[in-house]
C-alpha cells in the first residue's frame, strides 16, 4: 500500500469513527424524549406541559454549563484555551464531546422526575447549571479521568481500578442520589400524605409512560453499545448483556409487581441502569441476574419509601437510578470476576469505594445545591400555584383541552 492509499484509508477510518459517534449521540438525544414522556405520563395532567419544558430546558442549560464552565475548570476533554478558540481543538474531538454532552445531560432529566409537580422553573434551571458546572465535572474528573490520583490509589490498594463502563454511578447513581436530596429538601406534593395516610396520584397517561420507556430502551443501546471512541471497539458482549438485563428486569417486575404496569416498565429501566457498569465484563447469565435483582429492588424500595417513609419521589428516581446505579457497579465487581464467569480485571472493593464516592458527591452536593437555592431563592411553587398546576401557573397553557 502506497503512502496515498494509507492516507486515504486513515481519513476514511476517522470519518467512519466520527459518524459512528454522532449516531450514538443521536440515540442518546432520543433518550431525552423518553425521559420527557415517562414524566408526562406519570404526573397529573395539569403539570404535563411543565414537565416537557423542564426536560428540554434542562438539556440546554446542561450543555452550556458543562461546555463553558465544567469542562474548562477540570480541563477535559479540552485544555482551557481550546474551548474558547474552537479552531485550536482537533476536529475529531467535537463528535466525542457531542456524545458526552448529550449523555451527561441525562442527569438533570433524571432529577426532574423526582421533584416534579411542585418545583419552580428558574430555580430548577439554576440548580442544573450548578450541578453540571461544578458537581458532576468534579466527580467525572475524580472517578473517570483520575485527575486527583483516585484510580491510581485504588489500583495500589486493590490491584484494579474502579470500573464503570457506561456510567452507572457517574451519571445514574449520582443523579439518583442528588434527586433524593432534592426530594427531601422540597418536600412532598400537596395532599400526598395526610393524617389519614397516603393519597395516591395515579399516572395520568399510561400510553405516554410506556412510550417513554420504549424510547429509552432504544436509546440505551446508543448510551451503552456505542459508548466507545471508535467503531472497531464495538463489543458484542455489551449488546447481549444489555438485552439480558433488560429482559430480566421486565420479567422480575412482572412477577414481583403482580402485573402492575408501572413496575413492568420500570423493571426494564432498572435492568438497563444496573447493567451499565459491567456490561463489558459479565457473562450474559450474570447480566440476567443483575437486571432481575435491580427490578425486584426497585419495586420493594419504591413501595416502602412511598408507604412508610413518606418520601414523595414522583417517578421513583432514587431507587431506579440511585440504588440500581450502586447495585450495578457492585454487581460488576462481583460478576466480573473470572471465578463467576466474568472477564476479570475488576475488584469488588474498588467498586464499593467508587460507589460510596458517587453517593457522597451526589447526595451531599445535592443537599448543598438544592438546600441553598431553597433557602435564598425558594425552590417550591406557592400552594396556590401548585393547586392550580404548573402548566397554567408558569406557562399559561393547558396540556389538553379536556382538562
Amino acid at each position: 500500500m502506497d503512502a496515498l492509499q494509507e492516507v486515504q484509508q486513515e481519513v476514511l477510518v476517522r470519518a467512519l469513527d466520527a459518524l459512528f459517534i454522532i449516531q450514538g449521540g443521536a440515540l442518546v438525544l432520543l433518550m431525552h424524549a423518553g425521559f420527557a414522556f415517562v414524566e408526562v405520563g406519570t404526573v397529573r395532567r395539569k403539570n404535563q406541559a411543565n414537565g416537557l419544558c423542564r426536560v428540554l430546558c434542562d438539556l440546554s442549560v446542561s450543555v452550556l454549563a458543562y461546555t463553558l464552565i465544567g469542562s474548562v475548570i477540570f480541563a477535559w476533554p479540552f485544555s482551557p484555551p481550546a474551548i474558547w478558540s474552537s479552531w485550536a481543538a482537533p476536529a475529531d474531538i467535537w463528535p466525542r464531546h457531542f456524545f458526552i454532552l448529550l449523555s451527561i445531560a441525562a442527569i438533570p432529566a433524571i432529577i426532574s422526575g423526582g421533584i416534579a409537580e411542585r418545583v419552580r422553573f428558574v430555580p430548577q434551571l439554576l440548580a442544573t447549571a450548578l450541578i453540571m458546572a461544578f458537581l458532576f465535572p468534579f466527580l467525572d474528573a475524580l472517578v473517570v479521568h483520575d485527575r486527583f490520583g483516585f484510580q491510581a490509589q485504588l489500583c495500589c490498594w486493590f490491584a484494579a481500578p474502579f470500573h464503570d463502563y457506561a456510567d452507572a454511578v457517574v451519571i445514574h447513581g449520582f443523579a439518583g442520589w442528588a434527586a433524593l436530596a432534592a426530594t427531601l429538601v422540597i418536600g412532598p406534593r400537596q395532599g400526598r400524605f395526610g393524617p389519614k395516610g397516603r393519597k395516591d396520584f395515579p399516572p395520568s397517561n399510561i400510553p405516554f409512560m410506556a412510550l417513554g420507556t420504549w424510547i429509552l430502551m432504544v436509546g440505551w443501546f446508543g448510551f451503552t453499545v456505542l459508548a466507545v471512541p471508535a467503531i472497531h471497539q464495538i463489543n458484542g458482549l455489551v449488546v447481549m448483556n444489555v438485552v439480558m438485563a433488560m429482559a430480566g428486569g421486565i420479567v422480575a417486575g412482572l412477577i414481583i409487581g403482580r402485573g402492575d404496569t408501572g413496575f413492568i416498565h420500570n423493571g426494564a429501566l432498572s435492568g438497563l441502569v444496573a447493567i451499565c457498569a459491567g456490561a463489558d465484563v459479565m457473562h450474559p447469565l450474570a447480566a440476567l441476574l443483575t437486571g432481575s435483582v435491580a427490578s425486584v429492588g426497585f419495586v420493594l424500595i419504591f413501595t416502602r419509601i412511598q408507604q412508610r417513609r413518606r418520601v414523595d419521589d414522583v417517578l421513583g428516581v432514587w431507587p431506579l437510578h440511585g440504588v440500581n446505579g450502586i447495585w450495578g457497579v457492585v454487581a460488576a465487581g462481583l460478576f466480573g470476576q473470572t471465578a463467576l464467569g466474568g472477564l476479570g480485571g475488576v475488584s469488588l472493593y474498588a467498586q464499593i469505594v467508587g460507589a460510596l464516592v458517587g453517593i457522597v458527591v451526589g447526595f451531599i452536593g445535592g443537599l448543598l445545591v438544592y438546600g441553598l437555592i431553597h433557602l435564598f431563592i425558594g425552590l417550591r411553587l406557592s400552594p396556590e400555584q401548585e393547586a392550580r398546576g404548573a402548566d397554567l401557573s408558569l406557562h399559561r397553557i393547558r396540556s389538553s383541552r379536556n382538562e
